[in-house]
C-alpha cells in the first residue's frame, strides 16, 4: 500500500486538541503499520504558531512549500473566527486536490468558506452549527452528529469527535484491529458512531424556566418506561394536552416527543454499556416495550442495531 500523506494545517488561534488528537491516531497507525502515514505539520509562512490555550506549535515547514497531500486535516479554534485571507485562499485552491478533506470543530467554517462544502452535507461543534447554516446556506449543516461523511469530504463535531473521526479513517484504511489497537492505547472507544448525538438529551434540550415543566422533564428522564404521552405529561403538569405540548417546546426548543424520545434512546444506551441485561429486558426498561422498535429507534438515530452497539461499546462480553 501507498504511504499517505496527512497534512495538519496550523494558524494562530487554533484548538490544540483538534490538532493533537487526530495526530495521536495517525501517529499510533504509522507505529502499528510503519510506512502507512506521512505526517506533516504546515503554517502559511512555516514559523511558530500560538494555539488558543497559550500553546507554541512548530510546524514542519510553510504551506507554500507543501506537496499535495493525501489527507488535508484542517482544525477549528479561535482562529478560525477571522482567518487570515492568505489562509482561505490556500484551502481553496489546494483543498479541491486532496483525495480526503478532513475538517475538526469550526474547521468546517474555514473549509466553508474556502467553498469546499457547498452542496455538502456537514457538521461543526454544536455552538456554531446556527452560524455555519446562516452565514454558508449552501452548505446542508446537520447539528446533531460527531460527524459526517460526504464522499471525499469529512467534517466533525467539538474538539475530542476529531480523534473519533480519525480512528473511523485509519479503520477505513488499516482495518479494525489496527483502529481498535490505537484506540486501547489511546484508552478511548473503538468508535462512537458518526451519527451519535453531539450531547445528552437533557443538554440538547433547554432546562424549562416553570416549575411543573421542570419537574415533567425530570420525570421523563427518572421514568422511561412509564406512559409518556403527551395526555399523561400534560396531566403531571396540570395543563391541557395542546397547552402542555405548546409551552413544553416553547421553553426547551423542542416537542414533548422529541424528548421522550431523546431521552429513551439516552437510557437503552447507557443500559447496553453498562450492564448484561437482555435487549428485550432493556427494550422494555427503556420504554419501547419490544426489541423491534428498539432496534427501529437505534436504526433511525445511530445507524446501528442494539447488539452492534454493544459490541463497540461494551466493556466485556455481554451475555
Amino acid at each position: 500500500m501507498a504511504q499517505r500523506t496527512v497534512l495538519l494545517v496550523l494558524f494562530d488561534g487554533v484548538q490544540s486538541l483538534d490538532v493533537t488528537g487526530p495526530l495521536e491516531v495517525f501517529a499510533g497507525a504509522e507505529k502499528h503499520r510503519p510506512g502507512t502515514y506521512r505526517i506533516r505539520t504546515a503554517s502559511l509562512d512555516g514559523g511558530p504558531v500560538r494555539a488558543s490555550s497559550g500553546l507554541t506549535v512548530v510546524p514542519d515547514e510553510a504551506l507554500a512549500d507543501v506537496s499535495d497531500p493525501h489527507t488535508l486535516l484542517v482544525p477549528g479554534g479561535e482562529g478560525t473566527r477571522a482567518p487570515r485571507p492568505e489562509l482561505v485562499e490556500w484551502l481553496r485552491a489546494h483543498g479541491p486536490r486532496a483525495e480526503r478533506l478532513v475538517s475538526v470543530c469550526t474547521g468546517a467554517i474555514l473549509l466553508a468558506g474556502a467553498g469546499l462544502l457547498d452542496g455538502r452535507r456537514a457538521t461543526t461543534h454544536w455552538a456554531y452549527c446556527d452560524k455555519l447554516a446562516r452565514d454558508h446556506p449552501e452548505v446542508q449543516v446537520d447539528p446533531d452528529p460527531i460527524f459526517v461523511r460526504d464522499g471525499r469530504v469529512a467534517t466533525s463535531a467539538g474538539v475530542t469527535s476529531g480523534i473519533d473521526l480519525a480512528l473511523a479513517l485509519v479503520e477505513e484504511d488499516l482495518g479494525r484491529d489496527v483502529a481498535l489497537g490505537i484506540a486501547r492505547h489511546l484508552v478511548v472507544f473503538l468508535r462512537r458512531p458518526g451519527n451519535q448525538a453531539q450531547f445528552s438529551a437533557q443538554l440538547a434540550a433547554q432546562t424549562a424556566r416553570r416549575e411543573p415543566l421542570r419537574e415533567v422533564q425530570r420525570w421523563i428522564t427518572e421514568h422511561p418506561d412509564t406512559d409518556l404521552s403527551v395526555e399523561s405529561l400534560a396531566t403531571r403538569a396540570s395543563l391541557s394536552p395542546r397547552h402542555f405540548a405548546r409551552a413544553f417546546q416553547a421553553e426547551t426548543g423542542m416537542t414533548p416527543g422529541r424528548y421522550v424520545d431523546r431521552v429513551r434512546l439516552e437510557h437503552a444506551r447507557r443500559l447496553l454499556e453498562d450492564t448484561t441485561d437482555g435487549v428485550e429486558e432493556i427494550s422494555r426498561a427503556s420504554g419501547y416495550g419490544t426489541p423491534e422498535a428498539m432496534r427501529r429507534a437505534f436504526v433511525k438515530s445511530l445507524g446501528a442495531a442494539p447488539a452492534e452497539y454493544r459490541r463497540r461499546f461494551h466493556p466485556v462480553p455481554a451475555h
